[in-house]
């Protein structure tokens, strides 16, 4: 009958009494098709043993057998009631009657005794409020942990000092299909889970709980519920409580199906998760979809969020989640920055936090407004686009209720980031642009273009050109017109040579009215003739007044770098070349001494002005 270790304690006959520790028993009783399954403790101590949580009604009469079994009845002085729920205290009225010696007394808290009292029992209370914690016994003393709230007010755990076993009433529980009196593995947690996420009020009060406990040396955990943890899984089951968000019926309105609750609130924790391990959005989003998955039909997410108050940005598996600056469609732009009561009376019909309606394909499509928490109106809005319909119930609308806020913090986060994106390239582009013409700094060209000289170095890259330009008779014109003008003039022809380059030229604004266009593995006679072309663009160009009356032209110079010249010497020769066409008569084109011209171009130069 007596057995000590845990492959005896798996192997015993639960019909009779189990040894689970030196002189611990247990003398539960299985119900069959309960996943409720309620156990009771003895401790033998002669005439001074000890009952913990007798049991209800349906189960006394086995536990009072099995209790025969070790000790009689009459030695039980001691009858340790760790809350005042029924299925634990039920049985005490029974007890009462039983019960002849007059030193015989139910220990518990004050806060469980305002309730067992109400059974109308004769039997005394012994409080461990009151008597320090503590309880002495023949051969071992036993502390009682306070572990308030878990579930109830005056909830408190037992923990044998001699042995080592917790006897911890609801903490560590499950709910199992199946009776088990030792927990196997660490799967055994999948049956606490459902039990304490909606059985323990919230983490805080478990975690409160469980470091109360974790100051006692446990060998052995023997709970009210579920099945009895042995050593080697202790700290394995607490390190995973206290990962659980508990108080799942906080999220129920009105629903109790807990599995249902449970699917529900794992989504919402992965969905916190995913925001907390990940930044990228592609990776949010991919996650995002698989979770949505477990409570809905969902075979893709897109989000469309205002990124200012003129662009919309669209986060969508097609484009990898690059975020892109679109027009959205109008079912989206119409409920865009609507407040909540537009949305209300947008949607007067179904009255929920989301709308159903059908794609281009007549696909069934669930539009997910989400709400700015400042402003209160809609910032963003989820596409989840479903591969079977599904109603307007109160399922649903529990359901998007719950993943709105995960959702709208994740797109609001993305929103933000691409927001501090765009203006570090603000900045970024301010660093490296000249304000007035939009072309690049001379600080910037020293280092772009460097690297472009780099390059050709290491004979990848092909000829580095330049072509130097200056506009002719520049002074006169703000002399006569004023800076403004001259600075309109500036802009004019910054904005034809921004028109006119290749994505990987380099125009740069030197100084003054000197530009330059730095290009990278180009020949000679297309730069020519792109000199050219630009030349007579820009002769061509007509202002408004008070220059209407007058041509702007420009001188050019261009310069091919010799291998490993220095910048500063390249940019010297096609200077040089610059002055040649002023000196020959301006708005023309001149080439570096070393640098092979090619055949003259096709048309005279007209005369500068």
């Amino acid at each position: 009958m007596a057995a000590c270790t845990i492959d005896d304690i798996e192997r015993a006959d639960t019909n009779h009494a189990v040894q689970i520790a030196d002189r611990v028993w247990w003398v539960g009783h299985r119900l069959k098709n309960d996943v409720f399954q309620c156990h009771v403790y003895l401790i033998e101590q002669g005439d001074q043993s000890i009952l913990f949580d007798p049991g209800s009604v349906l189960t006394f009469r086995q536990t009072l057998r099995k209790i025969e079994e070790v000790i009689p009845f009459s030695h039980i002085r001691y009858f340790v009631c760790h809350h005042q729920d029924p299925d634990i205290t039920g049985a005490l009225p029974l007890i009462d009657q039983l019960i002849d010696r007059d030193d015989a007394v139910v220990v518990t808290h004050w806060r469980a005794q305002m309730l067992i009292k109400h059974y109308g029992i004769r039997l005394p209370f012994w409080l461990v409020d009151a008597n320090d914690w503590k309880l002495m016994l023949p051969d071992r003393r036993l502390d009682f942990i306070f572990t308030p709230y878990a579930h109830f007010p005056g909830a408190i755990c037992t923990f044998d000092s001699s042995t080592g076993v917790l006897f911890s009433s609801d903490i560590f529980g499950g709910l199992t299909s199946e009776f088990a009196l030792v927990a196997k593995d660490e799967h055994y947690f999948e049956a606490m889970r459902p039990f304490h996420e909606h059985y323990m009020p919230s983490r805080d009060i478990l975690d409160y709980a469980l470091s109360a406990i974790e100051r006692h040396p446990i060998r052995l955990i023997a709970p009210q519920h579920g099945s009895i943890i042995p050593e080697h899984l202790i700290r394995p089951m607490i390190d995973k409580l206290k990962t659980l968000d508990c108080g799942l019926y906080l999220i129920a309105r009105g629903d109790t199906d807990i599995q249902r609750l449970l699917r529900i609130n794992q989504a919402l924790r992965d969905i916190t998760s995913t925001m907390l391990i990940h930044r990228d959005f592609r990776d949010i989003a991919s996650s995002l979809l698989a979770i949505t998955q477990r409570v809905l039909p969902v075979v893709s997410l897109e989000f469309y969020a205002r990124l200012d108050h003129r662009s919309v940005l669209n986060l969508s598996a097609a484009a990898r989640h690059s975020g892109l600056e679109i027009e959205p469609p109008a079912a989206v732009a119409r409920i865009l920055d609507l407040d909540q009561k537009q949305w209300n009376e947008l949607n007067a019909s179904s009255a929920a936090g989301f709308m159903l309606t059908r794609d281009g394909d007549d696909a069934p499509v669930l539009m997910l407004p989400l709400f700015s928490p400042d402003k209160r109106t809609v910032h963003a809005v989820a596409i989840v686009a479903l591969s079977e319909p599904v109603t307007a119930s109160d399922e649903l609308r529990q359901i998007v209720e719950q993943i709105s806020v995960p959702l709208q913090v994740a797109v609001e986060r993305e929103v933000i980031h691409r927001k501090l994106d765009l203006e570090r390239q603000r900045v970024y582009e301010q660093s490296i642009r000249d304000p007035l013409t939009g072309l690049f700094t001379r600080a910037h060209m020293r280092e772009v273009v460097q690297r472009l000289c780099d390059i050709q170095d290491r004979g990848s890259g092909g000829p580095v050109t330049v072509t130097l330009m200056d506009i002719d008779h520049f002074k006169p014109i703000n002399d006569s017109y004023g800076h403004h003008q001259g600075d309109i003039v500036l802009h004019r022809i910054a904005e034809e040579i921004l028109h006119a380059i290749r994505a990987s030229d380099i125009p740069v604004r030197l100084g003054g009215d000197e530009l330059a266009i730095f290009s990278l593995g180009e020949e000679l006679a297309n730069i020519a003739s792109f000199a050219e072309r630009l030349r007579v663009r820009i002769a061509e160009l007509r202002f408004a007044p008070p220059l209407n009356a007058r041509s702007v032209t420009l001188s050019l110079g261009v310069a091919v770098r010799q291998p490993r010249e220095l910048l500063l010497d390249f940019i010297q020769r096609a200077d040089t070349a610059l002055y040649d066409a002023k000196n020959a008569g301006r708005n023309r084109v001149c080439f570096a001494d070393d640098t092979i011209a090619p055949d003259p171009p096709s048309r005279p130069h007209p005369p500068a002005i």
